[in-house]
């Protein structure tokens, strides 16, 4: 699963290159903004005749009283149990809230999910804005090529870095350590004086902050909600979490221009930075370490401090 987002890295390259190329044509900017949001239309209709031919796994056939027969069309399985077959959105979501302790675990990757998209996608979609204190005379064409640079040495390995550690360091770990750097390096931009008149320094700082994003939450994020959950709410509960982080997104990405615009960068980035700090804290008490764990052992033990003062 952690490869499979890492992909994000190829769109983070993908989409500063073919900006770049644009923008070394006559054509206007008005019209090149236009050709790239279309442009991420493609992958999305790459994929879609595949998906609707993916097969559903094992587990959630049982789950769902399902079987394959030859010819791979599902039938009812010859043991059906309506009291064990989640049936809808509704089912699925009160079977959620309605144990204390997969309610906390819910809390845990939605809020986590939530804050680190806050973070993220704020600096990632008003990049333009954050690198345009480096100089103002700088063309479009130049502040995308940086924003490609910060890219390709700090967001890729930072993926790569995950996939091959996430089994090893853990889950938990990770995220506590990305969250961890992301709260200090956003601390660092915000709190050091005119640090965004330091080209260097403040491309480091700023690199390293997108390093410890992908070595962390943004990777960890999409992983725990596909493992903490019992198989007969997890793609419910992995949809809940998922759509609080998009909300986390929203929000982020429409509040750093105030935030720009209001105190300018040291408020932009110590908002980033308190909401890493919040994000560290829900991991250290809402989450528990999944590695090395079965599918079975986590869904029937508890390992929070939450979640031992409920059980």
């Amino acid at each position: 699963m952690t490869l499979v987002f890492a992909m994000q890295a190829a769109g983070l390259i993908v989409g500063p290159l073919l900006a770049a190329a644009l923008l070394t044509t006559s054509l206007s900017h008005e019209v090149i903004w236009r050709i790239l949001v279309a442009f991420g239309a493609l992958p999305a209709l790459a994929v879609y005749s595949a998906r609707r031919k993916l097969k559903e796994t094992p587990r959630f056939l049982k789950a769902a009283a399902q079987e394959e027969d030859d010819a791979g069309r599902l039938r009812k399985a010859a043991h059906y149990d309506a009291s064990t077959h989640s049936v809808s959105f509704w089912d699925g979501f009160h079977r959620l809230v309605d144990d204390k302790r997969i309610l906390a675990r819910l809390i845990g990757t939605s809020a986590a999910w939530f804050l680190m998209d806050f973070a993220y996608y704020g600096n990632t979609v008003s990049s333009p804005l954050v690198l345009s204190n480096l100089g103002s005379d700088h063309t479009v064409l130049q502040k995308t090529l940086t924003q490609l640079a910060i890219f390709v040495l700090f967001a890729a390995p930072g993926y790569a870095v995950a996939a091959l550690t996430m089994d090893k360091l853990g889950r938990k770990t990770i995220q506590i350590l990305g969250f961890a750097m992301m709260a200090t390096t956003f601390g660092l931009l915000a709190l050091i004086p005119n640090v965004e008149k330091s080209f260097y320094p403040f491309l480091i700082i700023y690199g390293f902050s997108y390093f410890f994003t992908e070595f962390g939450p943004n990777a960890t994020t999409f992983v725990y909600p596909s493992e903490i959950f019992p198989v007969k709410v997890r793609t419910t509960g992995h949809g809940v979490a998922a759509a609080k982080g998009k909300i986390g997104g929203f929000v982020g990405v429409f509040t750093f221009p105030f935030f720009m615009a209001w105190h300018g960068l040291p408020a932009a980035e110590g908002a980033a930075a308190i909401v890493s700090v919040l994000g560290l804290i829900v991991t250290v008490f809402l989450l528990p370490e999944t590695k090395r764990k079965s599918l079975a052992e986590l869904s029937e033990h508890a390992s929070t401090p939450i979640e031992k003062a409920l059980v």
